[in-house]
């Protein structure tokens, strides 16, 4: 054999040898699970609170009557701009009118039998004084004197009597007055009329204890308008009074308005803000707008995102990056060994709990290893690392089926053509 030939022969196995070689390392690549990574970085987080709610004037009277009646004159409608004392309708006064002529009548004639008592009274003064100088010169008997001096004291009484009644048909001219006035109804504030359940012709119903009565206008004063919202029983704890919000208006979808949290609900509501009645546990939070558009109208449907957190350049990662695991599920079996199964407690024993927080970080020889991390807040798309990473390092962020079966010094195969394009950035 030349050593031509040999030299061929040679190249040729050496070739067939590293052919076999790459096919080898190409199908163990393709065993490994693939895996999207990014690195931890330094970001600007804003941790908020969703809700959803509806708009409500600050203000807003109902307006009911004080007095049963025909509404007979209904001068406005919802929508209209109404300023205090304006007049809103009128329910017919007939019957309160003549009652009280017929109780100015009563205390007129009362004032004319006060005249005639006081000239009675006058009268019986004269007739004592004259008997009482009769009987002390003698003149006449201690009976007549007797007499003079009872009906003296009858006619103080007489007009003490109808002074009295006086007052008292005073008191029931005013009633009458009062219960004529209220059949007259006035704007009490200013605002826009935002319901008018009524017509004219119906009567209005004067609420009792158990009854409520009939709710006539609705009057919304939006100059100062709020979002009552609705906020989960598990994010009430993070909202304060005071703390800022963003909300979107369904009336107004391009447009974002700033707002204040004013008030938060110590205890559960009963129904949602669409009157249904609500099986999840939410408190209500009024967020008042700064700044709310000239032709806002109550009812409107808003979403708000109450910021309770911020911070600066604090290092962040993807939400998906962070496991919750069983310490004990993550480490890897020998070789040829199955994983323990997992011990049933005793029955009446308390389990106890061994998860734990932590995030892949991918190393350079391409295995993993898990590293313990504690948590701060959380934002949209990223949540802070207090402890436990540091700034650059490759943490693995999915797909989820992957960090579910990932062990620790598992070998990786890091794909990010197919990883999102904000944790491209991140």
């Amino acid at each position: 054999m030349s050593s031509r030939l040999k030299w061929v022969l040679g190249g040729v196995a050496v070739l067939v040898i590293g052919v076999v070689i790459a096919a080898s390392i190409t199908q163990k690549d393709r065993n490994l699970p693939k895996v999207t990574t990014t690195k931890s970085a330094k970001a600007d987080l804003v941790s908020t609170v969703s809700c959803n709610g509806r708009v409500q004037a600050k203000t807003k009277v109902e307006i009911s009557s004080q007095v049963m009646g025909q509404i007979v004159v209904l001068a406005v409608r919802e929508g209209d701009a109404v300023k205090k004392g304006d007049f809103l309708l009128q329910i017919d006064k007939a019957q309160y009118d003549a009652n009280t002529r017929a109780q100015q009548a009563a205390i007129d004639a009362l004032f004319a039998q006060r005249e005639s008592d006081r000239a009675t009274l006058g009268q019986a003064e004269r007739d004592y004084n004259r008997e009482k100088k009769n009987f002390e010169a003698s003149i006449s008997s201690e009976q007549i004197y007797q007499k003079a001096r009872l009906a003296l004291d009858g006619a103080k009484a007489q007009l003490q009597a109808t002074e009295q009644r006086i007052e008292q048909a005073r008191a029931q001219l005013a009633a009458s007055k009062d219960s004529l006035s209220k059949t007259t109804l006035k704007a009490p504030i200013n605002g826009i009329v935002t319901a008018r359940p009524v017509e004219a012709g119906e009567n209005a119903v004067v609420g009792t204890m158990n009854n409520p009565g009939t709710v006539l206008l609705t009057i919304s004063d939006m100059s100062v308008v709020e979002a009552e919202m609705e906020v989960d029983e598990t994010d009430i704890p993070r909202v304060k009074v005071g703390q800022k919000a963003k909300l979107t208006i369904d009336a107004y979808p391009d447009q974002k308005f700033d707002g204040t949290v004013t008030e938060i609900g110590g205890s559960p509501i009963t129904k949602s803000a669409l009157g249904t009645d609500s099986s999840a546990v939410n408190f209500k939070v009024k967020i008042q707008l700064d700044s709310p558009p000239a032709n806002i109208r109550p009812g409107f449907s808003t979403t708000a995102a109450i910021e309770t957190d911020r911070r600066q350049q604090t290092l962040a990662i993807p939400i998906p990056a962070l496991v919750v695991a069983d310490e004990s599920t993550l480490a890897r079996p020998a070789k040829g060994k199955k994983p323990a199964p997992t011990p049933t407690p005793a029955p009446g024993a308390a389990e106890k709990k061994r998860d734990v927080e932590g995030v892949f970080v991918v190393k350079k020889d391409g295995t993993v290893e898990f590293r313990k991390v504690k948590p701060g807040i959380t934002a949209e798309l990223s949540i802070e690392i207090l402890e436990g990473l540091t700034d650059g390092e490759e943490v693995v962020t999915g797909p989820f089926r992957a960090l579910r079966s990932l062990r620790i010094g598992d070998r990786v195969k890091v794909d990010n053509s197919t990883a999102p394009r904000d944790e491209k950035k991140s």
